[in-house]
């Protein structure tokens, strides 16, 4: 019997018979020749069917499949630098395993909601495949970095009875006779715990936002990689970040350098993300948009618009640090050389892609803490488990969140965050 193999393997079967299962992608036909393309989720073939070679029942079945249909298909494999692939089948057996009828994605070209609406069909594509590729690797050389540099994976919990940042952006739901409970927006203070028992900890894991935000940088539900680390200040942090993004990106753009050229992704740009990164303060980042005419008052955040102006200056991530404190959360530790700024950074990503990173180091004294939670109106009660870590044993410390979908959607050179995860939830959609 010929040996079941996937299409990314298939440099080892050279010159043998083997069998592989998939759908049709697509097919041509030349006189008595049938030309199917295979595709199994690791790659496309293409199988060539001569009617010479197979029975009349055999070249049937190539004849009738349709987009989409499954099969299985026997063959000898041969090298071809020509064929989608480098390799083709000689295809000696073809057995239908499930019809498509209809398929409601063609070749031709269809309007982004229509694929949103077929978004479980619409992974299929090749480009589609290539994208949720990338992001696995992303996701592992997210882990493996941490993972290899002695972090401890910290799983915070889902649902939390307040927020980092105030109730205005969270999903609330009833918990029982316990009243409102919110979907995360953050694992960062749960993190901090972490830090205090482990040293150095991340958290991976879907987070939400109830922003009413119609962008293409905002999902409702994400994902986001959060390390913390015991006594880190913010200079530590910033090297930690640095390190982490480098690691990441020419991880992923050296072993995923198949799935970036189906995109069509220029990866001469990605290859500068390496150290040193450029950091300029708030206030430099201020007088780099005064010099592009842009007229913005001190003490406001930076918008998406500003972060793109900023970020254009540079061939690779650029970090901001030290923001106005009343544009941040009340948790960021102020400069003590100027109490009205925050010691904290955002990384924005060239190319228009924005913040892909931020954060801070934390305060670590108890009376301050306290007193930031009052000035923003947040319940203290709640906070207690939180204030106790400043209460035994408090250390500096420092961490950042890095969003996924928005690193992904870099990497791949993507217009949306909607093709960065496999099922995107926004403001307008939580379908299918």
């Amino acid at each position: 019997m010929a040996q079941k193999v996937y299409i990314k393997d298939l440099a080892e079967y050279v010159g043998k018979e083997v069998t592989l299962k998939g759908w049709l992608h697509n097919k041509r036909s030349s006189g008595k020749v049938k030309f199917l393309i295979l595709r199994d989720g690791s790659g496309l073939l293409q199988c060539i069917v001569f009617k010479g070679n197979v029975t009349e029942e055999v070249f049937d079945t190539a004849d009738k499949l349709t987009q989409e249909s499954s099969f299985e298909v026997t063959g000898l494999v041969k090298e071809e630098p020509r064929a989608v692939g480098g390799y083709e089948l000689d295809a000696t057996d073809v057995k239908l395993i499930a019809p498509s009828v209809d398929y409601p994605i063609t070749p031709k070209e269809h309007g982004i909601e229509f694929l949103i609406d077929h978004r479980h069909l619409w992974l299929r594509s090749q480009r589609q495949a290539a994208i949720l590729r990338i992001r696995h690797r992303t996701i592992k050389a997210i882990r493996d970095f941490f993972d290899d540099r002695g972090f401890v994976l910290f799983d915070p919990p889902i649902l939390t009875p307040n927020a980092c940042e105030g109730t205005s952006t969270l999903f609330e739901t009833e918990y029982f006779d316990l009243g409102p409970a919110y979907l995360t927006q953050s694992g960062q203070l749960y993190a901090e715990a972490g830090a205090m028992a482990l040293g150095k900890v991340y958290t991976f894991g879907p987070t939400f936002r109830a922003e009413k935000s119609k962008t293409r940088r905002h999902l409702t539900e994400f994902w986001m990689v959060e390390p913390e680390v015991a006594f880190n200040d913010l200079d530590d942090n910033m090297d930690l970040a640095e390190e982490f993004l480098e690691y990441v990106v020419q991880t992923v753009i050296k072993e995923k350098a198949d799935d970036l050229k189906i995109l069509e992704r220029d990866v001469t740009k990605l290859e500068n993300v390496k150290h040193p990164f450029p950091r300029i303060s708030y206030d430099e980042g201020l007088e780099i948009l005064k010099k592009n005419g842009v007229d913005f008052e001190w003490g406001n955040d930076l918008g998406g618009a500003d972060e793109t102006i900023i970020s254009s200056q540079y061939d690779r991530p650029v970090m901001v640090h030290r923001y106005p404190a009343e544009v941040k959360a009340f948790y960021m530790k102020r400069d003590p050389k100027n109490e009205k700024l925050a010691l904290a950074v955002d990384v924005l990503a060239p190319e228009g892609y924005g913040e892909i990173i931020g954060g801070s180091q934390r305060e670590d004294d108890l009376d301050l803490l306290i007193s930031r939670i009052k000035e923003h109106n947040l319940p203290q009660e709640f906070f207690d488990w939180y204030l106790d870590l400043r209460r035994y044993g408090s250390v500096p410390h420092s961490g950042f969140g890095l969003g996924l979908e928005r690193t992904v959607s870099w990497i791949c050179g993507l217009d949306h965050l909607r093709e960065a995860i496999p099922f995107p939830r926004m403001i307008y959609r939580n379908t299918p």
